[in-house]
């Protein structure tokens, strides 16, 4: 596909791998190539998408030196936004099922697209010491997570959980996004994308129209989850231009250059 996507075929199964060294984070380009794979692989008749990261993080979430290389480019930025929001639609309007395998830590935007997925196998930890962890940190950089980013996590974790999830922006462990429901299984990692291939051969196996038809129904309440009204662009980015957001980011990024 590009150099960004790296595709590989399991049959009818086609595994789409985030390839943008070194942790996946999401720009422009990367979210405008998972659509575009995505409406490809659709155009190609398969029946079902894996979608996976490298051997250490399936994505670190939004790019953020990449977006505040946009300055107060308000154009780029609302541009930038919507080529995030269209890869999360875009899975979640798939209309062949995806399985997110996390393969490793999956923070802020890596979580959005694993929670637009119908189905998320994780890796666990090999260390408890140093937890894989998968969650919404907006707020610990100064963002606000939109509505309906919001009812993504809702849909799988419960309203009062995902609200002190959200509120304290927590990140949790492999271990504890089972007993919650944040992800459905865990096996090693090497294991990972073995198991997202061998869940959807057995989905696969239903007849497939009504299988189709039913999950059609069941995920609208995903679709209208990422409609216009429920995002706010326009507002979101007036937050991500607020000067104490700003500050916080520009802090988070220094911290990042240290390691």
């Amino acid at each position: 596909m590009t150099s960004l996507i790296q595709v590989l075929d399991h049959g009818p199964i086609r595994q789409l791998r985030l390839a943008r060294a070194p942790v996946n984070a999401l720009d422009t380009a990367l979210c405008a190539d998972l659509t575009a794979a995505i409406a490809q692989a659709q155009a190609d008749a398969v029946h079902a998408l894996v979608l996976s990261g490298n051997e250490r993080i399936f994505s670190a979430g939004m790019d953020v030196p990449h977006l505040l290389g946009h300055g107060d480019d308000r154009a780029k930025l609302l541009h930038s936004w919507q080529q995030f929001f269209g890869a999360a639609r875009a899975l979640a309007d798939s209309a062949i099922p995806v399985v997110a395998a996390l393969t490793g830590h999956a923070p802020a935007g890596g979580c959005v697209l694993a929670l637009c997925c119908d189905y998320r196998v994780m890796a666990r930890s090999p260390d408890p010491a140093h937890p894989l962890t998968i969650g919404l940190n907006e707020t610990q950089v100064g963002l606000v997570a939109p509505e309906g980013i919001q009812r993504l996590l809702r849909r799988v974790v419960g309203a009062h959980r995902a609200e002190r999830l959200l509120v304290g922006g927590e990140l949790v462990s492999a271990e504890r996004a089972l007993e919650i429901g944040l992800v459905d299984e865990l096996v090693d990692a090497e294991l990972v994308v073995a198991r997202a291939v061998a869940w959807l051969q057995e989905l696969l196996q239903r007849p497939r129209q009504p299988m189709l038809q039913t999950r059609a129904i069941a995920r609208a309440d995903l679709r209208a989850a990422l409609a216009d009204e429920h995002i706010q662009l326009e507002r979101f980015v007036d937050g991500w231009q607020a000067p104490d957001t700003q500050a916080a980011l520009h802090a988070l990024v220094a911290k990042l250059g240290k390691r």
